[in-house]
């Protein structure tokens, strides 16, 4: 069995039988859901076009951060592509497992917010620039992120889902990367509450307490 980075199998379907109660064995390829299909199908879609949109924004892309950022997560939405593929066509382990994604920077954001000037859309292609392109490329992992874990949650063959399931955090983690990159060049601020209204918030909530669940004997 293939074990992914956060120590749990991606090989849980190996050596399973499974059936259709009108056809009999089920293969290995062909241990699907409809709805399973239909979702990783998205997703497989989505991936190609996240892929596509960085290659054409690339040559646009100005700042080395900016280019070296869109790089190293084309490079691993490549393989996370081609592995999913693998065990989606198989419906077994694939033959490279899912990868854990690493930000090559720090995690500070600069909290509080500074007047800037309206946004709106572009009128013309000349106004492409590294703003618009990091954006593009934020929306598209927040995107992915959200299509992943519905597909996760619709899927029946074990290492499909697992893979899925597995992928999320990589989203999650390119997201961040690039709303860092963002927040940095104050392209994307992060307000704050008022001290007051933040601490009323967090200690709105207090730990569970008892040994045991209500209502057992």
């Amino acid at each position: 069995m293939t074990q992914n980075p956060f120590g749990q199998n991606q090989g849980q379907n190996q050596g399973q039988t499974h059936q259709n109660m009108h056809t009999g064995t089920v293969p290995p390829d062909m241990n699907h859901g409809g709805h399973e299909l239909f979702d990783v199908h998205e997703v497989l879609s989505l991936s190609i076009a996240a892929m596509d949109q960085s290659t054409l924004l690339r040559q646009h892309a100005k700042d080395p951060e900016l280019i070296d950022i869109m790089d190293r997560q084309y490079r691993f939405m490549r393989q996370e592509y081609n592995t999913l593929v693998d065990c989606f066509k198989t419906g077994q382990d694939p033959q490279v497992p899912t990868q854990s994604y690493k930000m090559a920077g720090g995690n500070d954001f600069i909290y509080g917010m500074t007047q800037t000037q309206p946004k709106k859309p572009m009128m013309s292609p000349q106004e492409l620039d590294d703003a618009a392109i990091s954006g593009f490329l934020l929306g598209s992992a927040k995107a992915s992120a959200t299509g992943k874990t519905a597909a996760a949650l619709e899927t029946t063959n074990p290492v499909v889902r697992r893979v899925l399931a597995d992928s999320v955090p990589n989203c999650i983690e390119m997201a961040y990367e690039l709303s860092i990159y963002q927040n940095k060049h104050h392209y994307y601020q992060v307000p704050q509450l008022a001290d007051t209204d933040m601490q009323a918030i967090l200690n709105a909530y207090a730990p569970a307490t008892g040994g045991q669940q209500p209502g057992m004997q």
